[in-house]
């Protein structure tokens, strides 16, 4: 029998902190109506000090794992897609895969920048239909605001912080994942990129001097490759599931700029009511923007059962990706109470189990002569993570948030 893959979990999260166009204004030369005009947005979230990668994605897997009902145990895989990970390594999946407590998951992060969430998705997809996994979680997490150079108000302007989740479950009923497409050209990657921090320019004063860690986007030539792939995409990947663009019911498309998404409604011939928009108020959330606009559209009823939907990412590589879902929640077996006790525990339990296991790794370092290992430092005597400037307080008030 074949195997589809459903989707039948999602959430989301996103900072608390709000920085509009008029915060923005104060940084750098620009204005409420500059932005608008050129990109749609008027607001994004930004990450405060306690807020990284790692949380938002936290959060937002167990919004997912809570809407799916499973215990995370049963989790097979978790895959992040990120451009601003936890760490180099471990990777960002790790770290949700210790606070789930998802004891039998593998876990990995994936790189393909704003087109991320769509890979990983595919990704997914493909390991459940394979027989492979049969429980897979797909993250997109992002703290962009930590690296963008918020002197540089062509790229700080269009980004922001959030994060996305969908548990997929493997079915013999037909529908979710109906098709995927992922395509690159990176001879274009040079275009969109953060340059220092890798093997090629290694961390260094020049390097930091310079802003090499930071986003670094030709923006003409972004939008002429996000305006030409992004129509193509949809159309392809409708082709490859059986669909014309008439039975298409809602377009998801990646979140970055307002200008980018009217010309696909154009160049598709399809109202632009089908679109899910939601980068007025997020901005750029990079691999996190399509699970985002999911969760918005389906807490708006703009999603229903049975809906057949285009989701469609572009982004850093050059790379750009499409998925066609089928929207149906299957059904679920009766879940008894200890279960349900069991998974809303489960997290609480996962930390104590994480300090038990670095307690085991001390005690086997001692008995096999290796000495206690050193920990590294606790975040708090970390250096704090980079927020963008905020305004000075005036007459002994707080800035705004």
């Amino acid at each position: 029998m074949e195997r589809y893959a459903h989707i039948t979990g999602w959430g989301m999260a996103v900072p608390e902190r709000i920085m509009t166009n008029a915060d923005l204004a104060e940084i750098v030369d620009t204005s409420d109506e500059w932005i608008r005009a050129r990109t749609g947005i008027r607001e994004r979230r930004i990450a405060g000090p306690k807020e990284t990668t790692g949380t938002l994605a936290i959060e937002a897997a167990q919004a997912a794992v809570e809407v799916a009902d499973i215990d995370p145990a049963t989790i097979d895989l978790i895959i992040v897609a990120t451009s601003t990970p936890e760490y180099v390594f471990p990777s960002t999946a790790c770290v949700v895969q210790d606070a789930l407590g998802a004891l039998n998951a593998g876990a990995f992060d994936l790189s393909a920048a704003c087109s991320g969430f769509v890979y990983a998705l595919s990704t997914a997809s493909n390991a459940i239909r394979s027989g492979a996994h049969n429980t897979v979680l797909v993250i997109g997490a992002e703290t962009m605001s930590r690296v963008v150079n918020w002197e540089d108000r062509g790229t700080c302007i269009l980004f922001g912080d959030g994060a996305g989740a969908f548990l997929l479950q493997g079915s013999e009923q037909p529908g979710g994942v109906l098709s995927c497409l992922l395509r690159a050209d990176g001879s274009g990657g040079s275009s969109l990129m953060i340059p220092g921090g890798g093997s090629r320019a290694p961390a260094s004063f020049d390097t930091v001097r310079e802003h090499q860690h930071c986003i670094y986007m030709d923006g003409k030539e972004v939008y002429r490759f996000a305006t030409r792939v992004m129509a193509s995409a949809v159309k392809e990947v409708a082709q490859m599931g059986g669909l014309e663009l008439e039975q298409l019911q809602v377009i998801i498309p990646h979140q970055a700029n307002q200008r980018i998404i009217d010309s696909a409604a154009r160049t598709l011939g399809m109202p632009e009511e089908k679109f899910v928009v939601n980068l007025d108020r997020y901005g750029n959330t990079s691999a996190a923007s399509i699970p985002i606009a999911v969760c918005e559209a389906v807490a708006q009823g703009r999603i229903r059962p049975n809906d057949n939907l285009a989701m469609v990412g572009f982004g850093g590589g050059l790379t750009w990706g499409a998925a066609l879902v089928k929207w149906d929640v299957m059904e679920k077996a009766d879940i008894s109470f200890w279960h349900r006790a069991r998974r809303r525990a489960s997290y609480e339990m996962a930390k104590v189990r994480s300090v038990v296991r670095r307690g085991v790794r001390q005690v086997e370092g001692m008995v096999y002569g290796t000495g206690p290992l050193r920990p590294p430092p606790e975040p708090s005597q970390m250096p704090p993570a980079q927020s963008p400037p905020r305004k000075q307080p005036v007459d002994g008030k707080a800035p705004p948030k």
